[in-house]
């Protein structure tokens, strides 16, 4: 019922969903119990050209600036039933934006182009232990030596972590604060760089989070990302497109949590009828889908004031948490729907319902998104 998305955007919505029942569906419940993907699903997504969207061709990406490009291939990737793997395959756009931005030109057509053909991993690393979302207090140092910059310090919750190539991390090279902080383009094979344990998680099973160390590792000054001390705005604007993304992984994730429980309601007999056949069960069906339709239009609203070039700060963060909210409720209500089974690993509800709890913490978390939007609202 969108006017938002045209023909171009149906037939790449068409790719990604053909890409989801072929390579991925098959296979999902297995590569959730195993806690990951094979590497190959990557060279597979690039091959398809579900990669490159919003990277600019120069560098092998495509659909640069069709901000709805993204949002109808990003829902089709989350019919894959699994947050975890939709933010592993996904890593490269929190990581790779800044690198494609404002790295060296040189270093950006030596790095980006194989990211985007799924031959090499890129992840974004800026949590530290005990730093959550106050980013301006990370401790992470670099300190310029020669040629090189000598990092010490630590990262954890890092998307990727344990198998990307590249990582986009923030360093302090200045003083305290957020004027102090940088963004070095490190590879996993550069010394003093090691991975810790693979992180176990409530949700998001498939995807890969680990910790992240440096020992004296040594970065060519080459790849610093940006001016020295100037990291933090790269950071912060590459907030608003990560937010919008998880507002749409969250009412799919509810909006597949919802067709499970209408499905289920519809079969499901119960006092000699299907429990779609009692009131309850149908408003709470009903309340369901509309919540879900509201966070996606507003959503939707979001994205076209950034397709306009606008800088909807507020109203991104406002999309977040109401879309988490409905997320959160929807996937409540539907292993409510599904009694006993709901609780089982064998049905989907349950997976969805554990990977809705990310969502409210990744990217920012709901009390984050809150203050920034009452400093919106001049409180």
């Amino acid at each position: 019922m969108s006017d938002y998305f045209n023909e171009t955007h149906e037939q790449v919505r068409q790719t990604a969903r053909k890409f989801i029942d072929t390579h991925v569906l098959p296979h999902i419940d297995d590569w959730e119990e195993a806690g990951e993907f094979p590497r190959a699903l990557y060279k597979k997504a690039g091959d398809a050209g579900l990669l490159g969207i919003g990277f600019p061709e120069a560098l092998g990406g495509i659909g640069e600036g069709d901000i709805f490009l993204k949002v109808a291939v990003s829902e089709e990737l989350m019919r894959s039933t699994s947050g975890g793997l939709v933010a592993g395959l996904g890593s490269l756009d929190i990581g790779l934006p800044p690198v494609a931005k404002w790295a060296k030109k040189e270093v950006r057509e030596q790095i980006v182009p194989p990211v985007l053909r799924g031959e090499k991993i890129s992840a974004l690393a800026v949590t530290e232990p005990g730093g959550g979302s106050d980013v301006a207090s990370l401790k992470t140092r670099a300190v310029r030596s020669g040629d090189h910059y000598m990092v010490n310090g630590s990262k954890t919750f890092i998307t990727s972590g344990m198998r990307a190539d590249h990582y986009t991390v923030a360093v302090r090279t200045g003083g305290e604060g957020h004027g102090g902080i940088s963004l070095l383009l490190i590879d996993r094979d550069m010394p003093g760089f090691s991975t810790g344990r693979k992180l176990r998680k409530m949700g998001w099973w498939a995807s890969d989070t680990a910790e992240l160390f440096f020992e004296d590792c040594r970065v060519p000054v080459d790849r610093l990302i940006g001016a020295e001390n100037a990291g933090f705005i790269a950071i912060m604007s590459n907030f608003l497109a990560e937010r919008l993304s998880l507002s749409i992984m969250a009412y799919m994730t509810a909006q597949l949590a919802y067709e499970a429980a209408l499905e289920y309601a519809q079969q499901r007999l119960a006092f000699g009828r299907s429990i779609a056949g009692f009131q309850v069960t149908r408003h709470k069906l009903v309340d369901m889908a509309t919540q879900i339709d509201v966070a996606r239009e507003y959503t939707y609203r979001c994205a076209a004031l950034m397709q306009a070039g606008k800088n909807p700060i507020k109203q991104v963060a406002m999309a977040k948490n109401f879309s988490v909210d409905v997320c959160e409720k929807v996937t409540r209500e539907a292993v409510q729907l599904f009694g006993g089974m709901g609780y089982m690993r064998e049905t989907v509800v349950e997976r969805l319902y554990r990977d809705a709890k990310i969502l409210s913490i990744g990217g920012g978390t709901t009390e984050i998104m809150k203050e920034l939007i009452a400093k919106q609202l001049r409180l």
